[in-house]
């Protein structure tokens, strides 16, 4: 077992051992994990069979039968995490004990030995640091070292279990033959040597454990059972061994396979514990170029963003001929020109630009990278997406129509029938086609994730935000549900810098005002104060109310909310602008806050916020690759977003749900 610093040592000189090969071998990980899942389950049946006919096991075989449910656990989680083929796109070792293996592999396996079984997470990082001062390991290598491990620990364990398995044998037959000298003395001792010799003639291994074992049976049961030992010594001698040295190998081995055994059980457990995204994220090189960002925005993104980044990096790396650090530094020096020359807040000048936006197609250029056919395919038909989608359906269509109707021409159906005829089968054709094509783009074409900012600890003041429900005031009931529901919403997205409000109007009327108007306006800014005093935790409200009167409609000859949904949310965003003061005939909240509100989330009167959504709407608007660029020439806004619709679900309860609807409540 290595020290630190050892460790460190080692992980330098096995990286300058190592000779690394790209060239593709066969599966060898997944066999070799199920060969060692079945040397384990066959050594447990040879110790349940002993511990039922009531013989002693060794330390460590009373830890692999104690914990034989943790390890089959995660042995199923090994082959679960280890899909066919993935070992296979790791860079392989092409010498030494481990040739054809994966690198991470062998470096896996390296800890686990040197540690005995343990593998702390300070000596990890120090390995893996000192192995990468010499050779760098790829993304994928440092992503895979979980399971590696896992798989290294196993193996651990499933030698130890095969030397349990022999020593398990060499222990039953010295019993074997303790029990026939045993009772060959207690009839006649006499013939207590026939037995030796016949023990002499089989020639046993003289193993520790068979000595250490007959030893024990042996002694002290009286003199005549003293001529096997003095046989056994006299073997020994002529190895230059004695009884008392193996009795005392076997104890500091059992010892020993006790504490691997263990160790190795208590890593398997510790390896769920572990953060393995900042373990890669402190360890990759990748990673530390990208966070000097130029526009000091990478930092500040979420996991999955900063993951999308570093595959971009990987997948760039994969299709050229230079390693993914200097992928990294292309990207890096590309923002770095546009911070320096225009400056670090234009959106050109954050990495990201060049590895999930439009300056992709220049660094790969820079870096050489060389497209498979199917990725460069879909990135041309994005150019055309239009053209191609209905050319696609268009074809499908006439080459299916032309198909079934030159059948019916060919048997001889009259002109009138096959035009009537043609028309069904161009509106039936068409219908497939389109279905076909929307599901060749949804199988080919994967959904892209928008870049977010990490807002996990909360809201920024300058991306302070909005929760709006334009709604009307119909009833009683109607406004304490619309109350309890606001509420509900603000429960699960709690933050200083998100508010909720209510833009209320009345229903229309032939009247402009009602005699229960004045009542429900009165019942819905109460309870807005009452939820404001509720949850007061600073000077700013979280709640608001925004009444406005009905108006006349000259067209539907009505007394109505102008323009209704739309007009109401126009009215919000001139009174969030300075203007439009005279439009809410009743405001409830401190307003002063709402003039720093930068986004706006609007929900319909039955729609819900499920907890933190607000948040990751927010942060998605926030990324900068994200900020709407307004065309003035244009009169359009041509990259980035100024409203985001998100998928809305439907929730039906469950004595409602049918079939049909979970089958299609996610396309709304």
């Amino acid at each position: 077992m290595l020290s630190r610093e050892q460790l460190k040592l080692h992980g330098a000189a096995l990286a300058r051992a190592h000779n690394v090969t790209i060239k593709c071998t066969s599966e060898m990980l997944l066999p070799r994990l199920k060969e060692n899942e079945q040397i384990l389950a066959d050594t447990c049946t040879l110790l349940i069979s002993a511990v039922k006919a009531n013989l002693r096991i060794a330390p460590a075989g009373e830890w692999l039968l104690d914990n034989f449910y943790l390890i089959k656990e995660q042995i199923h989680t090994a082959i679960k995490h280890l899909p066919k083929g993935y070992s296979q796109e790791l860079p392989r070792l092409s010498n030494g004990p481990s040739a054809g293996l994966p690198r991470v592999y062998d470096i896996a396996m390296e800890t686990v030995t040197h540690g005995d079984g343990r593998v702390d997470p300070g000596n990890l990082n120090g390995f893996i640091e000192a192995y990468q001062q010499v050779s760098k390991l790829k993304l994928g290598e440092l992503w895979a070292i979980p399971i590696m491990l896992r798989i290294a620990l196993i193996e651990n364990l499933s030698h130890i279990g095969a030397k349990l398995s022999v020593d398990r044998l060499d222990r039953d037959m010295a019993n074997s033959w303790a029990e026939k000298m045993t009772a060959i003395a207690e009839r006649d001792s006499k013939n207590l040597i026939m037995v030796v010799a016949d023990m002499a003639h089989a020639n046993p291994s003289l193993s520790s454990a068979f000595v250490a074992e007959l030893v024990r049976c042996l002694q002290s049961r009286g003199t005549p059972l003293t001529l096997p030992l003095t046989w056994i010594e006299q073997s020994l001698i002529e190895s230059g061994l004695t009884i008392e040295q193996l009795v005392q190998s076997e104890a500091q081995q059992q010892a020993a396979n006790q504490l691997s055994v263990s160790n190795s059980i208590a890593s398997l457990r510790q390896l769920g514990a572990v953060d393995w995204q900042e373990f890669v994220e402190t360890r990759s090189h990748v990673e530390r170029i990208l966070r000097e960002d130029p526009a000091g925005i990478y930092a500040g993104m979420d996991f999955v963003t900063r993951d999308r980044y570093r595959h971009a990096v990987e997948n760039i790396s994969k299709n050229s001929q230079i390693e993914e650090d200097e992928v990294a530094q292309l990207a890096f020096s590309l923002a770095k020109v546009v911070a320096e020359k225009v400056s670090s807040a234009d959106r050109s000048a954050h990495v990201g630009f060049y590895l999930v936006d439009k300056g992709l197609p220049k660094l790969e250029s820079m870096a050489g990278s060389r497209l498979p056919s199917l990725e460069a395919f879909l990135r041309m038909s994005c150019r055309f997406p239009l053209f191609l989608y209905l050319g696609s359906v268009f074809a499908i269509t006439a080459i299916m129509t032309w198909l079934l109707l030159a059948e019916a021409i060919n048997n001889g159906i009259s002109d009138f029938l096959i035009g009537l005829l043609g028309i069904t089968l161009v509106l039936c054709a068409s219908h497939t086609a389109v279905s076909l094509i929307n599901w060749l783009v949804t199988a080919l074409v994967p959904p892209r994730a928008l870049p977010r900012m990490d807002f996990s600890k909360g809201i920024p003041a300058a991306f302070r935000t909005l929760v709006v429900v334009p709604t009307l005031l119909s009833s009683v009931d109607n406004v304490e549900h619309l109350i309890e529901a606001l509420e509900v919403r603000f429960l699960a997205n709690r933050d200083e810098n998100l508010h909720f409000a209510l833009l209320t109007s009345l229903l229309d009327a032939t009247e402009k005002t009602s005699p229960e108007d004045e009542s429900l306006v009165s019942l819905a800014s109460k309870r807005i104060e009452e939820l404001n005093e509720k949850y007061r935790s600073t000077q700013n409200n979280s709640f608001f109310l925004f009444h406005r009167p009905r108006l006349w409609n000259s067209q539907e000859k009505i007394w109505m909310g102008y323009e209704r949904k739309r007009g109401i949310l126009a009215d919000l965003n001139a009174f969030l602008r300075g203007d439009a003061k005279d439009r809410f005939s009743q405001v409830v909240g401190n307003i002063h806050v709402l003039r720093t509100v930068k986004y706006v989330i609007t929900l319909d009167t039955d729609t819900g916020l499920p907890r933190e959504s607000a948040r990751q709407f927010v942060a998605a608007m926030a990324h900068p690759l994200n900020h709407p660029v307004y065309d003035a020439h244009e009169k359009r806004v041509v990259e980035g977003y100024s409203i985001m619709q998100p998928q809305v679900g439907v929730s039906l309860p469950g004595n409602s749900r049918s079939l049909y609807s979970a089958m299609h409540e996610s396309d709304s």
